[in-house]
């Protein structure tokens, strides 16, 4: 992986998805080459010199987008300051007073991205709980002929829709004729942020209220439902395909197949952290406040019994050198999903790129590989 900041593992995860999400070199280099120094005191001290440093570089290239005359020139620079102020807001704890202006900054910024540059894509609501979860919709140019395969994308501990966005997955789906649902699902992005919803085990409930708004939709054809979820959606994504019925293929990008014992290894600085300030954000996700019960509950958090209830395709993709979720995980998964017609495991080596968490070191050659697949499995393109 490229180290920006030697041995700030987390910093430089930051840098890399900004990169393989849109990012410009030349950008990215301005904006953290004043806080080297601070990136050698660890990820979590100099997490405000990070976000004004990120800050700054967003700043500027919306002011050269206010004055650029063209909407596909100015859609750009709001799509890379959309990508870049995320990977800030990422980084700060629950607690930071900036976290939150900031993340309302995230959300004004993607929607003048999609309406400049991405027309295709929209904010949608859907019903759950007696409430709603915040999800961008992307319509594969497919469906003006018709109904057409729909993936639901869904987060892991950290990320947001808006990652889901700038990461380009959907385009590489909507290219083969697929349409993408992106899903801040309980206990993430928006719905965490905005609304308070905290993370649960039992996936299926909030995947199954996302089936059941695709299924309103005309634009979707029904029997081609598909769920996708990268790093802690590794865990969310299998576990809602064996449960949620209609769901007509899975892929766990990144294979968290024990996350509770995941833990308990952080607790002994085993592996690393995605993001500073890890148990503070952890405990905020799920709900808890303290960190002793939160560990026992965490326990359950595995697919032990579950995977070998996925009854439909099944694509397990991981990187050889996932310094966060170790590789016998994607093993397990694909070992005991023995009831799937179809699955796959694909491990990522250091000779192609793509080996780190999620792939995020070569995230664009995940990223295509996953959509082909689906595209194979649904038939398309």
């Amino acid at each position: 992986m490229f180290e920006y900041f030697p041995g700030n593992y987390v910093w430089n995860l930051g840098v890399v998805a900004a990169l393989n999400s849109g990012g410009l070199i030349d950008e990215v280099d301005r904006a953290c080459r004043p806080i080297r120094d601070a990136a050698a005191q660890g990820s979590d001290a100099g997490t405000p010199d990070f976000l004004r440093a990120w800050t700054a570089l967003t700043d500027q290239l919306v002011a050269q987008a206010e004055k650029a005359g063209h909407a596909r020139t100015a859609g750009e620079l709001y799509f890379r300051a959309t990508n870049y102020l995320c990977q800030a807001e990422r980084m700060l704890a629950h607690s930071d007073p900036d976290w939150l202006p900031s993340y309302r900054r995230v959300l004004a910024l993607a929607q003048k991205a999609f309406d400049l540059r991405d027309r295709r894509i929209s904010r949608v609501a859907i019903p759950y709980g007696g409430t709603t979860l915040p999800a961008y919709f992307s319509l594969a140019p497919a469906t003006e002929a018709g109904p057409a395969p729909v993936i639901v994308l869904v987060n892991g501990l950290d990320s947001t829709k808006e990652h889901m966005y700038t990461s380009g997955h959907w385009r590489e789906l909507a290219e083969r004729g697929i349409s993408c649902l992106m899903l801040d699902q309980p206990g993430t992005g928006e719905a965490l942020r905005l609304q308070g919803l905290t993370a649960r085990v039992d996936a299926e409930a909030w995947a199954g209220a996302a089936v059941d708004w695709l299924e309103t939709r005309s634009e979707v054809d029904t029997s081609r439902i598909g769920i996708v979820g990268w790093s802690l959606g590794g865990y969310y994504a299998p576990r809602a395909a064996a449960f949620e019925k209609r769901f007509a293929l899975c892929v766990a990008w990144g294979a968290n197949h024990n996350w509770g014992a995941v833990q308990r290894r952080r607790l002994e600085r085993e592996g690393e952290r995605p993001v500073p300030h890890y148990w503070e954000h952890v405990l905020w996700v799920w709900g808890h406040d303290d960190l002793d019960e939160f560990i026992t509950f965490a326990d359950d958090v595995h697919l032990d019994g579950v995977v070998e209830k996925i009854t439909v395709p099944f694509l397990v993709a991981h990187g050889e050198n996932d310094r966060q979720i170790p590789l016998e995980y994607a093993h397990r998964s694909y070992d005991r999903a023995v009831n799937s017609p179809r699955r796959e495991l694909r491990v990522f080596t250091a000779e192609e790129g793509a080996t780190e968490h999620i792939g995020l070191d070569h995230l664009p050659h995940v990223s295509t590989f996953i959509a082909d697949w689906v595209a194979d499995t649904f038939e398309v393109g």
